[in-house]
């Protein structure tokens, strides 16, 4: 191998290994929440009209704005805390990670958002309650299939 090529490899390497330290998904949040809710706690940092419109069953709702100022009313320091927000083509989640990090928290963002959460067929909550969908064939195994990852 060449220098250049070993620099590569090793960006490669550091470049992944961030992504799998400061990001998470839906099935890892799903499992993880089963493991315990004071392991984790799930923050939906969307503004109140889109929680209002469904969120991740047992999230608190932080919107981004706000977590400066309520950071210390909703959050525990000593819990993993998942971040999410729409879905794959909005970064208010990355930008409310962001700012917890910069308080001090332990945080990941949830990859895929709200959208990837209820396509996957995970519990869903409004003020009608809890329900789950079926999952979507081009979002998450279906019919015994796992990705195995």
């Amino acid at each position: 191998m060449t220098v250049d090529e070993i620099r590569t490899e090793r960006a490669a390497v550091r470049f992944f290994a961030s992504r799998v330290a400061f990001e998470t998904d839906p099935s890892d949040v799903f499992a993880q929440m089963g493991e315990g809710a004071d392991k984790v706690i799930v923050v939906d940092s969307r503004a109140r009209e889109a929680w209002d419109m469904g969120r991740v069953a047992g999230a608190v709702h932080l919107p981004r704005l706000e977590i400066a100022a309520r950071h210390g009313e909703v959050l525990d320091r000593d819990a993993l805390v998942v971040v999410y927000c729409w879905g794959p083509g909005c970064n208010g989640g990355v930008k409310a990670a962001l700012e917890l990090a910069r308080l001090g928290y332990r945080v990941k963002e949830m990859i895929g958002g709200f959208e990837y959460w209820a396509r996957e067929g995970y519990p869903v909550e409004t003020a009608a309650g809890v329900s789950r969908r079926s999952p979507d064939p081009l979002t998450a195994p279906v019919a015994g299939i796992t990705c195995a990852c």
